[in-house]
């Protein structure tokens, strides 16, 4: 558990929730600020109920921004923010503009309106005691969902490519790899609660199919250039993965976490390795391929970003 960032004496303790990306970003400035040297920084993801005090629980820390002035009196929302920026020189004058009560009332507005679509960014259902696993952090959480994602991507490829072709060995093939595929989804399903997964999962089914059916209804060397940049694709998204973990603490979640991520990245590493070895010959429409293939590439990234956030 991560330990408040305290000076000696604070003026103000500020709770933030660290896993939101525009929210960290934000805290992250104001660390920076001359004067945050006297304030204390508790990310409310991560803190434990007795850092956050007795009037504050997890879930209201989680909602909104609160600061907690030098006597103990708590201040939320737009207020919040005025007393903060007052603690700033560079500010200070912003935070005594915003403190007058008409603006006051105004800058709450549209702060709530901001906390209406701030879910879009922040990963769903994290609080300190709803993380998937002990040792998995908002951004593995986040990582997971979009393997999630893509793995249900994957299964419906391999779909779209059987709806469409009649060509035996492309079947053959198709069924081979869907098969681990769907291991791989069940594997990470054991990770990932229902409510931390994508809410997009419908897109992504959709997504993927039409990845599949599309190639399939050119051919199975289509299908075979296909499946060669997704697996690409995914072999780097596997890979990050495994150098994030990496880069933590030692932790025995983490390291189960990894053995499995090891295992995914192989084994789409062989659907890859096998889809190019089917390429031999020419390629008449080698120019065609290439820029269907930077679409599919392009649409992986894309998808990953949203994945991770919604």
């Amino acid at each position: 558990m991560m330990q408040p960032d305290v000076s000696p004496t604070p003026s103000l303790t500020v709770y933030y929730d660290g896993a939101c990306p525009v929210c960290r970003r934000e805290i992250a400035g104001y660390r920076r600020q001359a004067g945050a040297e006297h304030c204390a920084w508790v990310d409310a993801s991560q803190a434990r109920a007795d850092e956050l005090g007795p009037d504050l629980s997890p879930t209201r820390a989680l909602q909104r921004m609160h600061v907690r002035r030098a006597d103990g009196r708590l201040v939320e929302g737009a207020a919040a923010f005025a007393l903060l920026w007052q603690a700033f020189p560079a500010t200070r004058w912003l935070g005594r503009v915003a403190g007058w009560a008409p603006v006051t009332l105004m800058l709450e507005g549209a702060y709530r309106a901001f906390l209406r679509i701030r879910p879009l960014w922040r990963p769903r259902g994290l609080s300190p005691v709803a993380l998937p696993q002990p040792g998995i952090t908002a951004a593995l959480q986040a990582d997971l969902r979009s393997d999630h994602a893509g793995e249900t991507g994957a299964v419906a490829i391999y779909q779209g490519i059987l709806a469409v072709t009649r060509d035996p060995q492309l079947r053959a093939f198709a069924q081979h790899h869907q098969a681990t595929e769907r291991e791989h989804l069940r594997l990470i399903e054991d990770w990932l609660e229902p409510r931390h997964r994508s809410r997009l999962l419908p897109l992504w089914r959709l997504a993927g199919w039409m990845t599949g059916a599309l190639p399939a209804a050119f051919g199975a060397r289509a299908v075979y250039r296909t499946i060669e940049s997704v697996e690409t694709f995914v072999d780097h998204h596997y890979e990050a993965q495994i150098r994030r973990i990496d880069s933590l603490p030692p932790d025995d979640e983490r390291t189960r976490l990894r053995t499995l991520l090891l295992q995914c990245q192989a084994e789409e590493v062989a659907h890859r390795d096998d889809a190019a070895s089917r390429l031999v010959g020419s390629d008449r429409a080698a120019a065609l391929a290439r820029v269907w293939t930077s679409l599919v590439a392009a649409g992986s990234q894309a998808a990953v970003v949203l994945a991770r956030r919604i």
